[in-house]
């Protein structure tokens, strides 16, 4: 048997005016005459988002959800070139810890999945740079909370370039101008366009890092090769990671927009992947992407609820037999 724990990704649908990412734009920012009280409306937003995290955490709770992605746009303009010398952790430090608390009391699994700008092997060394400083901003976050940042950061691997074995390369090399810190933070995960489970699994091994199996993305971008065949590599990722395996399902919207993602997880779907690992290894976490967010993994679990093979724990944890 396998323990299967799912999460879902920033925001709910069920919990009113909760969102974790409200912003504002930098035109707004530059509008207000004021730079100290444009930088203090930032902070009075952060903490806003704080603390609406902070209530989605409590519902997770509520509904024996362990595993959650934060939103990565808790602080607005954090990273923005014009406030360079902002001390953005400093204001929201007592609610950053309050998070981290609350998740570490009730052993929640949370984490980050930085958005797609986020470029480790860019060939230019602007945008390395402007990477690196993103993800100085969720290391940042993840201190702030008191969280072992250690493998709670998944990105993709980056843009093809018209020549993938050369940008798979260029991660590599790019890779020793990133922070040790910031090194021990990352996880990887296949795309559904350029990088397959073959390549990433490549620099994972190469680089010793866990990687985040997506199966809906894999069956979007594949090589024809079994992703069974690989599954003992992709869990031998994992083995010096004091986090269980973690991995992506979504379903696709329709055959036309295979790549995109429906409103909710087709169980079947779910249920084909899990079949081929049971028993493999003792826990997995799963992130659903769905658009449904929470509503998804309520519907998920009443679908499961079908299947004898399936053995119901709590509202967001099963065993697949």
């Amino acid at each position: 048997m396998t323990l299967v724990r799912l999460g879902y990704v920033a925001m709910s649908v069920h919990v009113q005016n909760s969102s974790p990412s409200q912003t504002m734009t930098y035109a707004h920012f530059q509008k207000l005459l004021n730079r100290d009280a444009a930088i203090r409306k930032l902070e009075r937003i952060a903490e806003s988002n704080l603390h609406n995290c902070l209530r989605l955490l409590r519902h997770n709770l509520a509904h024996d959800i362990h595993f959650f992605r934060l939103s990565s746009r808790l602080i607005p303009l954090a990273t923005h070139e014009a406030l360079k010398g902002w001390d953005y952790i400093s204001p929201v430090c007592e609610s950053l810890f309050t998070v981290g608390e609350f998740a570490k009391k009730h052993k929640m699994r949370i984490d980050f999945h930085p958005d797609h700008f986020v470029v480790i092997n860019s060939p230019k060394v602007d945008v390395l740079k402007a990477s690196i400083k993103t993800l100085q901003y969720h290391l940042k976050m993840l201190k702030g909370m008191k969280i072992d940042p250690t493998h709670r950061c998944v990105l993709h691997v980056g843009g093809s370039y018209n020549n993938k074995e050369k940008a798979l390369e260029q991660f590599v090399e790019n890779w020793g101008s990133v922070p040790a810190s910031i090194q021990k933070m990352i996880i990887l995960e296949n795309d559904d366009k350029s990088f397959n489970l073959q390549d990433t699994l490549y620099l994972c091994e190469k680089l010793g890092l866990p990687f985040v199996f997506d199966y809906h993305h894999h069956l979007a971008n594949h090589q024809d090769e079994e992703w069974s065949n690989n599954w003992e590599r992709i869990t031998g990722t994992w083995e010096h990671s004091k986090l269980p395996v973690k991995m992506h399902i979504s379903s696709p919207k329709d055959e036309k927009k295979f790549r995109d993602h429906a409103d909710y997880i087709d169980a079947h779907m779910f249920l084909t992947f899990l079949r081929e690992i049971k028993g493999s290894v003792p826990e997995i976490d799963c992130m659903i992407e769905a658009k449904k967010k929470d509503e998804a993994l309520f519907q998920l679990i009443k679908d499961l609820k079908k299947y004898n093979e399936v053995d119901i724990v709590d509202g967001a944890s099963f065993y697949i037999k």
